[in-house]
């Protein structure tokens, strides 16, 4: 079995039988994210709680503690194959990276799901997210709405080798250029890091040698709140546009006060759940789909409160975490 030291959350006794005693014991399973302090993966964790109930497997959830640690999260995957666990629940860091890990638990017959951002090769058996890049779509959509089709922007780049940031980036750069000709992207070049300190550096550097530009594209939750900072620290805020991927409850009061004109929502809690329902199918002999798009909603303040809108961002995670909303 697993490290007692790794933090297990198990519910039920189903599972296969061991060896040696003919016992039926509970399967285990590793639910690996790309970091644990963002309200994205908080959500995400829920959902694999929820899944685990359901089904009467055993989570272990553990992911790295800085969201640009590769080795960390590499070590991580080694380690679970090592244990014996019984399968992977994955959202890899670096498309590249995770690939040899991800062969090994497949070479020792351990199934891997990846979710949330995709990798290369053919080593895991489904693939659970959001579609990035069509969200990347809907965001430049979006921006082109508000600059009346014609105006500047600034596109942040999160960092080298995350597929799910890139896919939305490309997305929305994409879509910019083939659709308004008269929207000029001043600067897609820029990888600002996986925190929100070095995210905030990154866009007071921008808007120091872009000071007229009119709006900006932030493809995550941590690269959002930290625009939302330095433009309301300018007093940019509704006077520069920004669109920004995912949500917290900072972000959320941004959309309301009109700091933020848009947020393209995933439903990380769907993630979390189908990463999971869809290892144990296949632990169970199901066949399951190579590819789960879990959707994409794009937010403003003319939906924010709606009641299907509001559960993406507000949902009651202290059932599954012992937490209040948003905490």
């Amino acid at each position: 079995m697993v490290c007692a030291a790794l933090i297990a959350v198990s519910y039920g006794c189903v599972g296969r039988k061991d060896n040696q005693s003919g016992k039926k014991r509970v399967r285990t399973i590793a639910v690996i994210p790309k970091g644990t302090s963002h309200e994205f993966w908080k959500s995400i964790h829920a959902g694999a709680i929820a899944a685990s109930r359901e089904t009467g497997v055993e989570i272990i959830w553990k992911g790295p503690i800085r969201e640009d640690d590769r080795e960390d999260q590499i070590q991580l995957v080694e380690n679970f194959i090592s244990s014996g666990i019984d399968a992977i629940v994955l959202a890899p860091l670096d498309d590249r990276a995770l690939l040899l890990p991800v062969r090994h638990a497949a070479e020792r017959g351990i199934p891997t799901v990846i979710i949330d951002s995709d990798i290369q090769g053919n080593s895991h058996i489904s693939f659970v997210a959001t579609d990035n890049y069509q969200g990347g779509v809907i965001a430049a959509h979006r921006m082109a709405e508000l600059l009346k089709k014609k105006g500047t922007v600034i596109i942040l780049r999160y960092q080298e080798g995350s597929a799910s940031n890139t896919n939305r980036e490309n997305g929305f750069r994409d879509t910019l250029l083939k659709e308004y000709p008269s929207i000029q992207i001043l600067s897609d070049n820029q990888y600002v890091g996986p925190t929100t300190e070095s995210a905030y550096t990154g866009c007071e550097n921008l808007l120091n040698r872009f000071p007229d530009v009119n709006a900006i594209f932030a493809p995550n939750e941590p690269v959002a709140f930290a625009c939302m900072r330095a433009l309301t620290g300018r007093n940019l805020a509704g006077k520069v546009f920004l669109v920004g991927f995912d949500a917290s409850d900072k972000l959320i009061d941004g959309v309301r006060k009109g700091v933020v004109q848009g947020l393209v929502l995933q439903d990380p809690f769907k993630i979390g759940y189908l990463g999971v329902m869809t290892v144990v199918k296949h632990l169970n002999g199901e066949t399951v789909e190579p590819r789960i798009d879990t959707g994409i909603t794009l937010v403003t303040a003319e939906n924010l409160d709606d009641p299907a809108v509001k559960n993406l961002y507000n949902r009651d995670l202290s059932v599954y975490l012992g937490t209040t909303p948003g905490k």
